[in-house]
């Protein structure tokens, strides 16, 4: 059974698209804790009430959903949640991790027409 037959939600919000992705790691984390986990987001509705708060500036929405995140353990679990609640979804593969090999060696070998690090003190 479909849980938004029974769930009470308005009829433009039960065939919402959403989007089924691994996020990566913020700049500022070095760690790679919590990093397989998968994230449900809604994607933005058409007309869906956006405007600018004048006093603030601030960009406000009458969508409820869009800030509103879902975290799973798995890709399978994503999926298997969003066709229960009905929902219409895309999986966007995961980025791949590239890490440039480090060297210490590499920062003291001549390479002709390259400026070496030069230290004044």
């Amino acid at each position: 059974m479909v849980a938004d037959v029974c769930s009470g939600a308005p009829a433009e919000l039960r065939h919402r698209q959403v989007r089924i992705f691994q996020p990566t790691r913020n700049t500022m984390q070095s760690g790679g804790a919590k990093m397989e986990r998968w994230r449900i987001d809604f994607d933005i509705l058409l007309g869906g009430g956006r405007w600018e708060n004048p006093l603030m500036g601030w960009a406000s929405s009458a969508d409820y959903n869009q800030a509103l995140r879902i975290g799973f353990r798995s890709k399978e679990d994503a999926v298997h949640f969003a066709e229960k609640q009905g929902w219409d979804y895309y999986v966007q593969p995961p980025a791949v991790k590239r890490v440039p090999p480090k060297n210490y060696g590499e920062n003291y070998k001549y390479h002709p027409g390259q400026l070496r690090i030069c230290k004044t003190k």
